[in-house]
């Protein structure tokens, strides 16, 4: 079976839990601390994205629209 992640992006992940664990990572927009640990996999995985690696597309917050019509039947 084929990786889900490239190395490439399990190094921006590890690079960025390491900068919060030191306390260093921030948040793009706002500039804040980062603490929790989904957030900095998520920036970790998002520099990923930006760099070219291979990693699959963020999910959709929102249900699909063929999985809301059903649930409102």
């Amino acid at each position: 079976m084929a990786r889900k992640y490239s190395k490439k992006a399990s190094a921006k992940v590890e690079r960025a839990m390491k900068e919060r664990n030191a306390g260093t990572l921030k948040s793009g927009r706002s500039g804040r601390k980062v603490t929790s640990r989904k957030q900095a996999i998520a920036i970790g995985l998002s520099e990923a994205r930006a760099a070219g690696a291979k990693v699959p597309k963020k999910t959709s917050k929102r249900p699909a629209a063929k999985a809301r019509r059903k649930s409102r039947a």
